[in-house]
Protein backbone atom coordinates (compact mmCIF):
# COMPACT_ATOMS: atom_id res chain seq x y z
CA UNK A 1 0.00 0.00 0.00
CA UNK A 2 2.64 2.22 0.89
CA UNK A 3 4.14 2.26 -3.50
CA UNK A 4 0.29 3.17 -4.08
CA UNK A 5 0.46 5.73 -2.00
CA UNK A 6 3.75 7.02 -2.90
CA UNK A 7 2.94 6.53 -6.71
CA UNK A 8 -0.54 8.86 -6.03
CA UNK A 9 1.82 11.35 -4.20
CA UNK A 10 4.23 11.79 -7.71
CA UNK A 11 1.56 11.93 -10.17
CA UNK A 12 -0.63 13.94 -8.16
CA UNK A 13 1.97 16.33 -8.10
CA UNK A 14 3.37 16.11 -11.11
CA UNK A 15 -0.44 16.48 -12.32
CA UNK A 16 -1.07 19.66 -10.36
CA UNK A 17 1.96 21.35 -11.70
CA UNK A 18 1.28 20.31 -15.04
CA UNK A 19 -2.57 21.79 -15.08
CA UNK A 20 -1.89 24.61 -12.44
CA UNK A 21 0.71 25.88 -15.45
CA UNK A 22 -2.03 24.60 -17.99
CA UNK A 23 -4.76 26.84 -16.08
CA UNK A 24 -2.47 29.45 -16.01
CA UNK A 25 -1.49 29.83 -19.82
CA UNK A 26 -5.46 29.59 -20.41
CA UNK A 27 -6.22 32.65 -17.81
CA UNK A 28 -3.47 34.97 -19.36
CA UNK A 29 -4.31 33.65 -23.18
CA UNK A 30 -7.86 34.91 -21.84
CA UNK A 31 -6.68 38.32 -20.42
CA UNK A 32 -4.59 38.90 -23.97
CA UNK A 33 -7.75 38.15 -26.32
CA UNK A 34 -9.98 39.99 -23.98
CA UNK A 35 -12.51 37.15 -24.20
CA UNK A 36 -11.83 36.09 -20.37
CA UNK A 37 -15.32 34.42 -20.02
CA UNK A 38 -14.83 32.32 -23.17
CA UNK A 39 -11.79 30.78 -21.77
CA UNK A 40 -13.09 30.93 -18.08
CA UNK A 41 -15.65 28.10 -19.72
CA UNK A 42 -12.74 25.79 -21.35
CA UNK A 43 -10.60 26.09 -18.18
CA UNK A 44 -12.72 23.99 -16.35
CA UNK A 45 -11.54 20.84 -17.66
CA UNK A 46 -7.83 21.64 -16.90
CA UNK A 47 -9.30 22.98 -13.63
CA UNK A 48 -10.50 20.00 -12.49
CA UNK A 49 -7.01 17.72 -13.02
CA UNK A 50 -5.72 20.71 -10.44
CA UNK A 51 -8.64 20.17 -7.84
CA UNK A 52 -8.66 16.29 -8.34
CA UNK A 53 -4.36 16.87 -7.47
CA UNK A 54 -5.33 18.76 -4.48
CA UNK A 55 -7.73 16.40 -3.07
CA UNK A 56 -5.66 13.21 -3.53
CA UNK A 57 -3.50 15.25 -1.87
CA UNK A 58 -5.73 15.85 1.16
CA UNK A 59 -6.37 12.11 0.92
CA UNK A 60 -2.95 10.67 0.82
CA UNK A 61 -2.77 13.69 4.22
CA UNK A 62 -5.44 11.67 6.00
CA UNK A 63 -3.94 8.04 5.43
CA UNK A 64 -0.61 9.03 6.39
CA UNK A 65 -1.74 11.00 9.13
CA UNK A 66 -5.16 9.17 10.83
CA UNK A 67 -5.07 12.14 13.14
CA UNK A 68 -6.31 14.64 10.42
CA UNK A 69 -9.37 13.44 9.22
CA UNK A 70 -10.89 13.69 5.65
CA UNK A 71 -12.67 16.48 5.01
CA UNK A 72 -16.47 15.52 4.40
CA UNK A 73 -16.67 16.70 0.84
CA UNK A 74 -13.46 15.61 -0.41
CA UNK A 75 -14.73 11.76 -0.91
CA UNK A 76 -17.37 13.68 -3.16
CA UNK A 77 -14.94 15.89 -5.08
CA UNK A 78 -12.49 12.74 -5.74
CA UNK A 79 -15.55 10.78 -7.26
CA UNK A 80 -16.52 13.31 -9.36
CA UNK A 81 -13.63 15.29 -10.61
CA UNK A 82 -12.01 11.28 -11.33
CA UNK A 83 -14.68 10.78 -13.48
CA UNK A 84 -14.21 14.41 -15.06
CA UNK A 85 -10.39 13.95 -14.98
CA UNK A 86 -10.88 10.41 -16.89
CA UNK A 87 -12.93 11.71 -19.28
CA UNK A 88 -10.10 14.62 -19.65
CA UNK A 89 -7.86 12.11 -19.94
CA UNK A 90 -9.19 9.69 -22.47
CA UNK A 91 -9.94 12.95 -25.12
CA UNK A 92 -6.63 13.74 -24.68
CA UNK A 93 -5.26 10.96 -25.54
CA UNK A 94 -7.48 10.24 -28.52
CA UNK A 95 -6.54 13.53 -29.45
CA UNK A 96 -2.65 12.72 -28.89
CA UNK A 97 -2.93 9.52 -31.04
CA UNK A 98 -4.38 11.45 -33.59
CA UNK A 99 -1.91 14.35 -34.01
CA UNK A 100 0.69 11.22 -33.73
CA UNK A 101 -1.46 9.87 -37.09
CA UNK A 102 -2.37 12.31 -38.75
CA UNK A 103 1.05 14.90 -38.30
CA UNK A 104 1.51 16.08 -42.17
CA UNK A 105 -2.33 17.85 -41.67
CA UNK A 106 -1.15 19.48 -38.86
CA UNK A 107 1.47 20.87 -40.23
CA UNK A 108 -0.26 22.07 -42.66
CA UNK A 109 -2.82 23.98 -40.90
CA UNK A 110 0.01 25.43 -39.08
CA UNK A 111 2.39 26.82 -41.62
CA UNK A 112 -0.20 29.08 -42.25
CA UNK A 113 0.49 30.85 -39.34
CA UNK A 114 2.97 33.46 -38.85
CA UNK A 115 5.39 32.17 -35.83
CA UNK A 116 6.11 28.63 -37.19
CA UNK A 117 8.01 29.83 -39.93
CA UNK A 118 11.19 29.09 -38.71
CA UNK A 119 10.23 25.80 -36.65
CA UNK A 120 10.79 22.26 -37.40
CA UNK A 121 7.31 21.71 -36.99
CA UNK A 122 7.19 17.84 -36.92
CA UNK A 123 9.52 17.94 -34.25
CA UNK A 124 7.66 19.87 -32.22
CA UNK A 125 4.07 17.95 -32.66
CA UNK A 126 5.58 14.75 -31.76
CA UNK A 127 7.44 16.28 -28.48
CA UNK A 128 3.26 17.99 -27.97
CA UNK A 129 2.37 14.25 -28.76
CA UNK A 130 4.42 12.66 -26.55
CA UNK A 131 4.07 15.07 -23.46
CA UNK A 132 -0.04 14.93 -24.05
CA UNK A 133 0.09 11.27 -24.03
CA UNK A 134 2.49 11.09 -20.79
CA UNK A 135 0.28 14.07 -19.09
CA UNK A 136 -2.69 11.82 -20.07
CA UNK A 137 -1.59 8.84 -18.60
CA UNK A 138 -0.23 10.10 -15.64
CA UNK A 139 -3.97 11.85 -15.20
CA UNK A 140 -6.09 8.80 -15.75
CA UNK A 141 -3.81 6.40 -13.62
CA UNK A 142 -3.79 9.14 -10.72
CA UNK A 143 -7.29 9.12 -10.86
CA UNK A 144 -7.66 5.87 -11.02
CA UNK A 145 -5.45 4.92 -7.73
CA UNK A 146 -7.22 7.43 -5.86
CA UNK A 147 -10.48 5.75 -6.63
CA UNK A 148 -8.57 2.76 -4.87
CA UNK A 149 -7.24 4.99 -1.95
CA UNK A 150 -10.32 6.10 -0.84
CA UNK A 151 -12.22 3.17 -1.37
CA UNK A 152 -9.33 1.70 1.12
CA UNK A 153 -9.66 4.75 3.76
CA UNK A 154 -13.39 4.59 4.16
CA UNK A 155 -12.95 0.66 4.47
CA UNK A 156 -10.44 1.34 7.49
CA UNK A 157 -11.79 4.48 8.99
CA UNK A 158 -15.49 2.15 9.47
CA UNK A 159 -13.72 0.17 11.14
Amino acid sequence: MKNIIRISNILSWFNLVVGGFLVLYIVLAGLASGNLIGFLIVMILPGSIVLHSYAALQLRKSILNPQIPLGQQTPTGIRFLGFIVILMGCLSVYNSLSLFNNPDEFVKQMKQMPQAANLDLKKVLRGATIFGLVFSISVIANALINFRLLKWYQMETEE
